[in-house]
């Protein structure tokens, strides 16, 4: 008898393990057949207290009367950065508070609706994982690398610079290289899961893409007023490079795959929490959910590194720094005495003295940035502006060609995106770095200059 046939019969799922030890204890010591087993199975379920001392079903019984009685725990409070943060962003964030091993949480600036948790999230539990609260596109992040190139070649030399990015990514929903890139992750073991493995293939097609939504490759004017010693580099004006993408189609596969695993083993009085079913780190599905994310982090940062190697070495030139930092992420850290399980959804690390990148949109400044460290925020920051607009009604509201005419007014260049990215419908970079300065200090800014994303108006992953 197997796990499906006993929910039919109306096991809980949280009293599942009990019944299969009482099925394999009355099949090899009361020799019972499975009919017999199925309508003892009912009475149990139906007069639990009758049978908590039975030597097969007892321990079935007892968890069946321990799930009726039990009581969720309120939700634990979390602390807000921001204050342009809708009302069903708070909705989804108690939800994610009211998890039986939540222990903080906090909402970053940029924070809007997501799925399970909100973006801008950051969720710290205890033994387990949420596949939703790290995210569709797992690893998804920012890389920056400032180039030895002069900063007037940008207005000089447009055409060198638009075709690095047109011929150095691929952007849009299942797009690929027609040559597949060489790097090491994908020597790395693809055969941890079913699901890696079965992907390696689809990975290694779109290794060095971009892919669709708001993901993006720029070139931009990078200011440094004063030398940054962990840069190397001094103050001045750079041409920099910087690319916002994840793990693609491979890294949703995961996602939905262990999602739905979390999904089906959820206790029966916590059915209603939905995307934000948890694995525990202690069971299989933990341990390969966690392995199979680490891969995808891995291979999202090998994805920046083939886009900023054929994109710098197209336009001619040499990296001579970078700062690179996932925003869709789980990690182990320890906080308030005890080891964690911190989700970043769209927010960034911000350890002290950890670098990172936070962008705005195709029209608004990036910043490098520097942790401050901050415990309320479980050392985290925003990840980006933030959306204020919904993809559906940026597209109905506005002309994408007009606001790329007006852009390049302002002397910025979009070669190609959707409606859904234009720069109002996203918050304003300066107000969300201005509700976020006890979380980082700005080190350097970004104006970005030439700008390419995915025309297709989806989002991908």
């Amino acid at each position: 008898m197997n796990t499906s046939q006993l929910r039919k019969l109306g096991v809980p799922n949280e009293c599942l393990g009990a019944a299969i030890e009482g099925v394999q204890l009355a099949v090899k010591n009361d020799a019972m057949r499975n009919n017999e087993i199925k309508r003892l199975i009912g009475k149990v379920l139906a007069a639990p207290s009758d049978y908590v001392a039975d030597p097969v079903f007892g321990r079935l019984a007892r968890e069946v009367i321990e799930a009726a009685n039990f009581t969720r725990p309120a939700p634990i409070d979390y602390q807000v950065w921001g204050n342009q943060i809708d009302n069903a962003c708070h909705a989804q964030m108690r939800q994610a508070c009211a998890l039986p091993m939540a222990v903080g949480a906090a909402l970053m600036p940029d924070a809007h609706v997501g799925y399970g948790l909100p973006i801008g999230g950051v969720l710290a539990l205890e033994e387990a994982v949420v596949p939703y609260a790290v995210g569709v596109d797992i690893g998804c992040r920012m890389k920056l690398s400032v180039l030895d190139i002069p900063a007037a070649q940008l207005t000089e030399n447009f055409h060198r610079f638009k075709n690095a990015l047109e011929k150095g990514t691929r952007f849009g929903i299942g797009s690929v290289h027609e040559r597949r890139q060489q790097h090491a992750v994908m020597d790395a073991d693809w055969t941890i899961t079913c699901v890696t493995r079965e992907n390696r293939d689809r990975a290694w097609k779109q290794l060095g893409t971009s892919g669709s939504g708001n993901h993006f490759v720029e070139f931009g004017l990078l200011t440094l007023t004063a030398r940054d010693e962990e840069l190397g580099i001094d103050a001045g004006e750079y041409v920099a490079l910087m690319s916002h993408s994840g793990s693609r189609g491979t890294g949703a596969s995961v996602c939905e795959t262990y999602s739905n695993i979390a999904r089906s083993g959820l206790p029966q009085c916590y059915e209603d929490v939905g995307r934000l079913a948890w694995l525990d780190m202690k069971s299989e599905a933990g341990q390969e959910y966690w392995a199979a994310m680490t891969l995808m982090g891995d291979y999202a940062a090998a994805n920046h590194d083939v886009i900023h190697r054929l994109v710098s070495q197209i336009v001619g030139g040499q990296i001579l720094a970078e700062v690179e930092n996932h925003h869709n992420y789980a990690w182990k850290e320890v906080h308030q005495g005890r080891e964690l399980i911190v989700h970043r959804k769209g927010a960034t690390p911000a350890d002290s003295g950890v670098l990172g990148v936070i962008p705005g949109s195709m029209a608004d400044p990036a910043f490098i940035v520097r942790g401050k460290g901050n415990p309320a925020s479980f050392n985290s920051a925003a990840h980006g502006a933030g959306r204020l607009m919904g993809r559906t009604s940026a597209r109905e509201k506005y002309s994408w060609r007009a606001v790329q005419r007006d852009l390049e007014v302002k002397g910025i260049h979009v070669l190609s995106a959707g409606a859904d990215e234009v720069p109002y419908a996203y918050k304003n970079i300066l107000d969300v770095m201005e509700q976020q300065q006890d979380l980082v200090e700005i080190v350097a800014r970004f104006d970005p200059k030439i700008v390419k994303m995915s025309d297709d108006g989806k989002s991908e992953g």
